[in-house]
């Protein structure tokens, strides 16, 4: 909604938690104990790592980037909050375990007594949902914000899949439109190795929606119809790599912020595009994700955008360090922390990155 459709009677967004105000003492990134799904070793029956997000955090405090006290502690987002997007209908069926037993893909859930899943499994899945939410807000403040966790890119209004119960891509943006003055398009950049068919089906009509899309086309979920709302869609085949990997997200990211100038970017930084990923069919090395994020974040911050990072889809355990690494080296290159500052520079990694792919061939041949 916009905000002139608001003035002329439209009701007030409802009241809620997630837009507290954040003591500028923390850093813009959020996350929450609670994101970590364990529930008698079931978890561990989905190739997902339920406990990643956890071990992200470990390792940036490992690192001394952040203590206990300095990020933004995830609220769960509450039925009202959820209701912005979801149909009633969508949120009674997760009432069901079947229901969820088929999103989450984790089949034994469906024997288990469905106060037991709201508890071990949906609210962590809301709990990272308040996180994007609130994320998005302290991105429109401070630049830039990172939740160690969501990204649930599969789900839409009135339907789940592929791990993802709660549509927290969509829930932000719609937040954002409702509450934040001057935020009136976003752009999301999905990285992750799937097509984002959920965000994509929620925003099919929207105009104030431009999406960029990188995904391997011949994997999960394959949804023609939602393709329709992609402005950029870059397929990619089995096994790319870095070098034609890196050339074609520059070169995307780059030409999707010349052609549409938004006022957020929702970055989708799926890590299941690591070589070896079981579900994500492509062959980018730990060293190629940290320099797609750094790409992605220069592009935003060159151009003074706010850009929310979401952490998504990553099916190895050695993800949880590679995006740490990442979060370290965008802080490491100026690009987040409270010292951030935007620039027109380019970093030595990207430089040196992008500089041996093209020994490989020519940024035309690669696109």
């Amino acid at each position: 909604m916009s905000q002139k459709e608001d003035n002329e009677g439209k009701k007030s967004p409802h009241r809620t938690e997630l837009y507290a105000d954040v003591p500028r003492t923390c850093l813009p990134i959020v996350y929450h104990p609670d994101y970590n799904i364990t529930f008698m070793g079931l978890e561990k029956l989905h190739p997902f790592d339920a406990g990643k997000w956890g071990k992200v955090i470990r390792f940036l405090k490992e690192e001394q980037f952040i203590t206990g006290g300095d990020i933004v502690e995830a609220r769960e987002a509450k039925e009202e909050d959820l209701l912005v997007v979801h149909t009633k209908r969508y949120l009674n069926r997760l009432k069901w375990s079947l229901v969820v037993a088929t999103i989450t893909e984790i089949p034994p859930v469906l024997f288990l007594p469905n106060f037991l899943v709201q508890r071990r499994v949906l609210r962590p899945l809301r709990t990272q949902t308040g996180g994007t939410i609130m994320a998005g807000k302290l991105a429109v403040e401070r630049g830039w914000a990172i939740n160690v966790g969501g990204g649930f890119h599969h789900c839409s209004s009135d339907k789940g899949g592929g791990f993802c119960a709660y549509a927290d891509i969509t829930l932000t943006i719609k937040f954002l439109f409702e509450r934040m003055e001057g935020i009136s398009r976003a752009t999301i950049i999905d990285l992750d190795a799937h097509q984002g068919n959920g965000h994509e089906r929620d925003f099919l009509e929207d105009k104030r929606v431009f999406i960029m899309d990188v995904y391997n086309r011949y994997i999960y979920p394959g949804d023609e119809h939602a393709k329709g709302a992609i402005k950029r869609k870059v397929e990619l085949d089995w096994g790319t790599e870095d070098s034609e990997y890196l050339q074609k997200v520059k070169h995307h990211s780059e030409g999707a912020l010349n052609e549409v100038r938004p006022d957020i970017i929702i970055y989708n930084a799926g890590t299941d595009i690591l070589d070896g990923d079981p579900l994500g069919g492509l062959s980018i090395s730990p060293q190629g994700i940290v320099t797609r994020d750094e790409i992605v974040f220069r592009a935003a911050r060159r151009r003074c955008i706010p850009i929310l990072m979401v952490t998504s889809g990553g099916y190895q355990k050695k993800t949880a360090r590679i995006i740490a690494d990442s979060i370290l080296n965008l802080h490491q290159q100026g690009l987040i922390g409270p010292e951030a500052l935007e620039g027109e520079g380019s970093s030595s990694l990207v430089t040196s990155m992008m500089s041996s792919t093209l020994s490989v061939g020519s940024a035309l041949s690669a696109l």
